[in-house]
């Protein structure tokens, strides 16, 4: 009686052989470290670019190890994790604006734990300290956009209509100012305006010469529209991005009127993951401009550093912002090309630019706008250096059409397959509806989240110490069943959670705690139960098979409430509460296990099939 067949046995050791593996790496604490790369994909991170790096090091003093470059990036190991800032700080004026310095933790896992899969739970931004980054959105600019927009399609209807003008102009401080030789003609360009551009607000004067002149600005209603819907566009964008990065909890929100703050809490990539939310990188799809032709033209250099020139027509047929799928492929060739799709409108628009200039040739141009530190005098006059933002353009391609495009079509002349799929990445994730600048960047405590994952730990220890001697005292050798059990269950939920890459937050540590409590109540159920069958006059090995199979369905009923409790609060809540939550139904789900299968294997190890006249519960 009382006895499991071997498979079971087999099974718990399995169980518990699999949950040690995958909890041994969060005994490896990360290095502190700082990571480097280039502001472009295509930029080549090797040695000598590690030995300037670490040579700015070494000239201040800062201890370090195990730098490594792998062409794309590389890693540099700092003993002390207090002096990230200072190194980043260091290398970063060492190596220039081209280059992106950013604070990391390396991992210290070994290779045959990496081999089977076997990584550290992520730690929240309150426990790892994270990467914090408060950027701002150039809300002018959209504006400015949105008004250059509108006044091509202002002349476009004006010529639409007939209706003869001077000039239609936009001037400095954002306004259209549209020019009329006679009255009638100013009248009839008011009543359309009126009817199509209602977001306009109208004025009427008379100019020089005679002439009669429109003066339209945007409404401040229209104004307070297109800054809403910059930053929601924005942060829509960034949390595409960032999910493209694969970033477990981040928090991406609208801070103000024109900012964005964005946390990436255990992030293993941090250099990688500011280029890509950083880059305001947008295309837009211009025609060659033709000699002689009166159209505004622009000339932009080639992005591929062949120091050939181009010239575009000012006006644009699309932008980035119409672009709805985005793929990295190869030509015929091999060489790399975005396979780009577009919206309905985006393929409208250019369709019609296509089907009437075949034959001339379509420029793509790729617009990024970046930071560089510039010297300047602050008001003390003293110099310093500061950051200051910039637009770079160059043209990716200028090809000749040779057919009507669509909807589908492709970009070529990208340089590598990274930087192709580093383009499709950033239009597929959608385009911002106006550039963003880094106004902050820094770590999240990192001293705080050493003090936290410290206290976090300390509490549980205490509360499961607790807990032991008190199952030891009043239990006996049940109680060290029960306490043997319950560490087999904090082995099993860290191995579980670090198996589906969960974040660990304080309040998941929290979660954690109350596991410790609630771990041991099914076997106070058990053990009582135990004891009242023996009071009954029920033989031990009766009292034993009876205590475990009655109190099954008061275990199961009770943390079947509080399991359904935590999947309502991961539902509707965010960030902590979530954290909590999952820590807390993992919790359940194990100590249900470990309290009724893993006790119960003890058990029937030491009393059954055996004659026993007497249990120490």
């Amino acid at each position: 009686m009382n006895r499991y067949p071997l498979w079971k046995y087999l099974l718990i050791v399995a169980v518990l052989a699999f949950s040690v593996i995958y909890a041994l790496p969060n005994r490896y604490a990360p290095d502190p470290a700082i990571q480097l790369s280039g502001q472009s994909s295509a930029t080549v991170i090797d040695d000598e670019v590690l030995n300037i790096a670490t040579a700015s090091l070494q000239r201040e003093g800062v201890e370090y190890f195990g730098g490594e470059a792998t062409g794309s990036n590389a890693l540099i190991r700092l003993r002390d994790r207090e002096e990230q800032l200072t190194a980043k700080r260091l290398v970063q004026e060492a190596l220039g604006p081209d280059f992106v310095v950013a604070l990391n933790l390396a991992p210290t896992t070994p290779g045959w734990l990496e081999a089977l899969g076997a990584v550290p739970m992520k730690l929240g931004l309150d426990l790892s300290g994270g990467v914090h980054f408060l950027m701002e959105v150039d809300t002018d600019s959209a504006v400015s956009k949105r008004m250059e927009t509108t006044h091509r399609e202002v002349r476009s209807t004006l010529r639409k209509e007939k209706i003869r003008y001077k000039s239609v102009r936009l001037l400095r401080d954002g306004s259209i100012e549209a020019v009329f030789r006679n009255e009638q003609d100013r009248e009839q360009a008011n009543d359309i305006l009126r009817k199509e551009f209602s977001e306009l607000i109208r004025d009427l004067s008379l100019g020089d010469e005679d002439t009669y002149v429109i003066n339209a600005a945007m409404s401040e209603s229209a104004i307070d529209e297109i800054v809403d819907y910059a930053l929601q566009q924005n942060l829509s964008t960034l949390r595409n991005r960032v999910n493209e990065l694969g970033v477990s909890e981040p928090i991406v929100q609208r801070q103000g009127g024109s900012r964005i703050v964005v946390e990436l809490p255990g992030v293993q990539d941090t250099a990688e993951a500011k280029r890509i939310i950083g880059k305001t990188a947008n295309l837009e799809f211009r025609l060659e401009a033709e000699p002689g032709a009166l159209t505004g033209r622009e000339r932009f250099d080639y992005r591929d550093g062949s120091g050939l020139t181009g010239e575009l027509e000012s006006r644009v047929v699309i932008s980035g912002e119409r672009v709805t799928g985005a793929q990295a492929a190869f030509d015929e060739n091999g060489f790399p090309q975005v396979n780009i799709r577009l919206d309905s409108d985006g393929g409208r628009k250019m369709n019609l630019a296509t089907r009437k200039n075949i034959g001339r040739r379509l420029g793509v141009l790729f617009i990024e706008y970046k930071t560089r530190m510039e010297n300047r005098r602050n008001d003390e006059g003293e110099t310093e250096l500061v950051p200051v933002q910039y637009a770079e353009k160059k043209i990716i391609s200028l090809a000749t059409i040779q057919a009507a495009l669509g909807v589908s079509f492709r970009i070529t002349g990208l340089d590598s397959p990274a930087e192709s799929s580093e383009l499709a990445l950033l239009l597929r994730a959608g385009a911002l509806a106006a550039p963003m600048y880094f106004v902050e960047e820094r770590t999240i405590g990192p001293s705080l989240g050493a003090e936290n994952i410290e206290l976090g730990v300390k509490s549980v220890t205490i509360g499961m110490a607790l807990v032991l001697i008190f199952m030891l005292v009043y239990y006996r050798l049940f109680g060290l069943f029960a306490n043997i059990a319950l560490g087999l269950n904090l082995v099993i939920l860290v191995a579980v959670m670090s198996l589906l890459s969960a974040t660990l937050t304080l309040p998941g540590i929290a979660g954690i705690v109350l596991t410790v409590g609630m771990a041991v109540d099914a076997n106070v159920l058990i053990f009582s139960r135990i004891r009242e069958e023996l009071k009954n006059g029920l033989p031990p090995q009766s009292a034993i098979s009876a205590g475990y199979d009655r109190a099954f369905v008061s275990i199961i009923d009770a943390n079947l409430t509080t399991l359904i409790v935590a999947i309502i609060l991961y539902a509707i809540g965010s960030g902590p509460v979530q954290g909590f939550a999952v820590t807390l139904s993992i919790g359940i789900l194990t100590s249900m296990f470990t309290s009724i299968v893993g006790t119960r294997a003890l058990v029937n190890l030491v009393y059954g099939g055996r004659n026993v006249n007497k249990l120490w519960v």
